[in-house]
């Protein structure tokens, strides 16, 4: 009997825990969480041990290359002195970290795609959305709210423009949670259905056994797409942060 391609997003719990009403058992989207998070801490700490190396290795490099990917990335979208954007580099750049090794954790075979749960997705869009609206009214005051309002609008359109605006405002969280969710799981939905297409053609055998080995091909090409889009996802996730941080602090 054939596994459903949904099967890899299932939640185990690995150690049942209830207390009253609350379900707070670990499971294995904690596991692999804890996971992430851990070989990020450990590979930053290796690399940065004693000062790091002068003539950089491998692995020293490769937390260079996301060093400054961040750090430009932060200095071209967010607008103002160097100061405040240092303050809100570290943010940034543990987000961009986090999502990256979750989403390339996710692609070896057998684990658990963290980012693949909306659930996940909404809870870390949600809680930085709401974090950036409160730099928002600590920058601005009660002057943020002018955000929902833009500038040389006739008085006869503040109204409904002003409801709009909050809206499109509020629905910047759930969009932020929804896209990458959604591209996670499609993608990997996609390779296990064709990766389990590829297996059935290739034990059929006989004088089309060449044949059957281009889905084969197709699966390979379609991983390499799927890693593609696990490094872009995390990039545009962040890059959204950074612009709607820099709304937050400059206003329109």
């Amino acid at each position: 009997m054939a596994c459903s391609p949904l099967e890899q997003f299932a939640i185990i719990p690995l150690i049942p825990i209830h207390i009253g009403n609350f379900y707070l058992s670990f499971t294995n989207s904690s596991l692999f969480m804890l996971l992430t998070i851990s070989l990020v801490l450990l590979l930053v700490h290796f690399v940065t041990l004693n000062g790091g190396h002068l003539v950089p290795n491998a692995w020293q490099s490769f937390v260079e290359i996301i060093y400054d990917f961040v750090l430009n990335l932060v200095n071209e979208q967010i607008s103002g002195p160097s100061s405040m954007k240092q303050r809100f580099f570290p943010l940034i750049f543990v987000t961009f970290t986090f999502l990256l090794f979750c989403n390339l954790i996710g692609m070896i075979p057998y684990s658990f795609t963290v980012t693949s749960h909306f659930i996940i997705t909404l809870g870390l869009s949600l809680s930085l959305f709401i974090g950036i609206t409160i730099v928002g009214f600590q920058t601005h005051g009660l002057h943020f709210f002018s955000i929902l309002l833009p500038q040389g609008v006739p008085l006869s359109l503040a109204p409904f423009l002003v409801l709009l605006e909050l809206i499109s405002y509020s629905f910047r969280a759930l969009s932020l949670g929804i896209r990458l969710f959604a591209n996670m799981m499609a993608g990997h939905s996609l390779v296990k259905i064709l990766s389990g297409f590829a297996w059935t053609m290739l034990s059929m055998g006989g004088i089309m056994y060449l044949a059957h080995l281009a889905p084969f091909l197709i699966v390979f090409a379609l991983t390499a797409l799927e890693l593609g889009v696990a490094i872009l996802q995390a990039y545009v996730f962040t890059i959204l942060i950074c612009i709607y941080l820099n709304d937050a602090i400059n206003l329109h």
